[in-house]
Formats: structure tokens, sequence, C-alpha cells
């Protein structure tokens, strides 16, 4: 007798994409802690050039990708912000 032991895969798909954030003058690293306490952010970093921090951030769907968007470009200290959705 065999017994087959099955295991069912759930198909979970998310929405990833990058904002890109421009601070005010001093104010990045600030910046960059309080936007990794927004739940869905997966890893925020410095760049040079025209943003000052970038953050990967990962969403069940657009309408929640949206609210983290506006959570971050909420944030003290932020000028500017461009949310790009990864395809």
């Amino acid at each position: 007798m065999v017994i087959q032991r099955t295991t069912r895969w759930l198909d979970v798909k998310m929405v990833f994409g990058c904002i890109l954030v421009c601070c005010e003058s001093g104010k990045s690293k600030s910046v960059a802690e309080e936007v990794k306490k927004i739940k869905g952010v997966k890893k925020v970093f410095a760049t040079v050039g025209r943003w000052d921090v970038a953050a990967r951030v990962y969403a069940p769907d657009l309408k929640a990708l949206r609210e983290i968007a506006l959570k971050v470009h909420n944030t003290s200290g932020v000028r500017a912000s461009e949310t790009l959705v990864g395809l």
C-alpha cells in the first residue's frame, strides 16, 4: 500500500515597485529610517543623483501599493516622490 502526501501551493501574486524619494536638505537619513518602518517596505537605500532615497516595496494589489506610496510621500522631510510599478 502506498500513501501519497499532497501539498497544495497557493498562487499568491504580489505587486512590487520602487518608490523614489527626494528629501529636504539634511533629512535623507531620518526619512530612510521612517520609511523602513512602513509595512510593505522591504528595503530602503540611499542613492546619488536626482533622488535621495529609494525603497523596494511589495503589496497584494495596486490599491495597497498606492497606500504605501502615500505613506512614504507623507513622511516628514519628503519633498517629492515617484512610484515605479514592476511588471
